[in-house]
C-alpha cells in the first residue's frame, strides 16, 4: 500500500520556467566576461588574469550542469526512471561542488607557492578588470539567490558568491599592492578566501552524497516517525523503517507495520491515519507501507529473509510468501 506525490503543478512549471532564464542570463553573462578577461591578460601578459578567465571557465561549466539539471528533473517520470529525473540536480551539485573543492585546493597550492616566491603584479590592470567581475558575478550570485531552492541551484549560488568574493579580494589586493607595494597581501587574501569555498563546498559534497547514498534526510529522526506511526490506533508495531531523498526536496519512506489481524476496510483507516501523519509531520509525501498481522513467526516481518530463500528453494524447489 503505497500513496504519492502530487505530479507538478502550473505554478512549479512557471517557477522552472524562471530559474531557466535567470541560467541562460548567467551563462551569456559569463562567456562575455571569460572573453574580456582572456583578451585583456593576453594584452598585459598578466598571468593573474589569464588565471581569473579559466576560472571563470569553470564558473560557466558549472552553470550550464545546473541549467541542464533543472531541464532534466522538469521531465516526467516514465517506465524507466520511476521517480523521474529528480537526482539529475543532486547529481549536477556534487559535481559542481567537487569541482569547488579542487579549485580550492589550487587556489591554495597556489598562494602558499607565491608567498615564497612573490610575483609582480599590475594593480591597477588587476582592479579595473575585478571591478567587472565583481559587478557581473555580484548579479549573478543575486539572480540565483532569488531562485536557489534546492541543492543543485545552491551549489551554482555558492560558486558565484565564492567568485564574488575572490574577485573582490583581487580589487583590495590591488589597491592594497598599489600604496605599499607588497606583493604578499594578494596570496594572503587568496587564502582567506580558498578557505571559505572550501567550507562551502565540503557541505554541498556532504548533503548530496547523503542524497546520493539514500541516507536518512537531515532533520528527519526515524525513532520519532516510529514513534509517531506506532501512536496510531490498531498499530501494533513498526519495523524495516527507511527514509530517503529521491531529489533534495522529496522524501520517501518503506516500512512494515504489524497490525491486529482485521478486515481490509480497518487497515485501510489506520493507513490514512499514517499517511496524514507522515505527510504533515515530516512532509513525506511518497510512502509504501506493507501491513502485517501479529501472527506472522518470521522473525524479519512476513518477509522470508534472502539466506532462507536460498536455502527453501534448495532444499524444497519453492517457498511461500505472506
Amino acid at each position: 500500500m503505497h500513496m504519492h506525490a502530487a505530479p507538478p503543478g502550473p505554478s512549479q512549471s512557471a517557477s522552472t520556467g524562471k530559474i531557466q532564464s535567470v541560467l541562460r542570463i548567467s551563462l551569456i553573462a559569463t562567456l562575455v566576461y571569460v572573453a574580456v578577461t582572456f583578451v585583456a591578460g593576453l594584452r598585459a601578459h598578466s598571468l593573474a588574469l589569464l588565471s581569473e578567465a579559466g576560472h571563470n571557465v569553470s564558473d560557466f561549466l558549472a552553470l550550464l550542469l545546473s541549467f541542464a539539471a533543472v531541464y532534466f528533473q522538469s521531465r516526467p517520470a516514465d517506465d524507466q526512471r520511476t521517480f523521474g529525473y529528480q537526482r539529475a540536480g543532486v547529481l549536477a551539485a556534487f559535481l559542481n561542488a567537487g569541482t569547488l573543492v579542487v579549485i580550492s585546493l589550487w587556489i591554495g597550492v597556489e598562494a602558499v607557492h607565491r608567498l615564497s616566491a612573490p610575483v609582480a603584479v599590475q594593480p591597477r590592470l588587476m582592479m579595473i578588470v575585478a571591478a567587472a567581475g565583481v559587478l557581473m558575478n555580484g548579479v549573478i550570485a543575486a539572480l540565483l539567490w532569488g531562485v536557489a531552492r534546492d541543492v543543485n541551484l545552491r551549489s551554482a549560488f555558492i560558486h558565484m558568491a565564492g567568485d564574488t568574493l575572490s574577485t573582490a579580494a583581487v580589487i583590495v589586493g590591488g589597491a592594497g599592492i598599489l600604496f605599499t607595494g607588497q606583493n604578499w597581501i594578494d596570496p594572503v587574501l587568496s587564502l582567506i578566501i580558498a578557505a571559505l569555498i572550501l567550507w562551502s563546498s565540503v557541505g554541498i559534497v556532504r548533503e548530496t552524497l547523503n542524497i546520493l547514498l539514500e541516507g536518512t534526510p537531515r532533520g528527519v529522526n526515524l525513532i520519532e516517525i516510529r514513534t509517531e506511526m506506532e501512536a496510531v490506533s490498531g498499530v501494533l508495531n513498526v519495523h524495516d523503517l527507511h527514509c530517503w531523498n529521491i531529489g533534495s526536496q522529496s522524501r520517501a519512506l518503506a516500512c512494515h507495520v504489524t497490525i491486529e489481524d482485521i478486515p481490509p476496510s480497518a487497515s485501510a483507516a489506520i493507513l490514512r491515519q499514517v499517511n496524514h501523519i507522515l505527510k504533515e509531520h515530516f512532509d513525506i509525501c511518497h510512502s509504501t507501507i506493507q501491513f502485517e498481522d501479529r501472527n506472522c513467526e518470521v522473525v524479519h516481518g512476513c518477509v522470508v529473509p534472502p539466506e532462507e530463500m536460498v536455502g527453501a528453494s534448495g532444499e524444497h524447489g519453492h517457498h511461500h510468501h505472506h
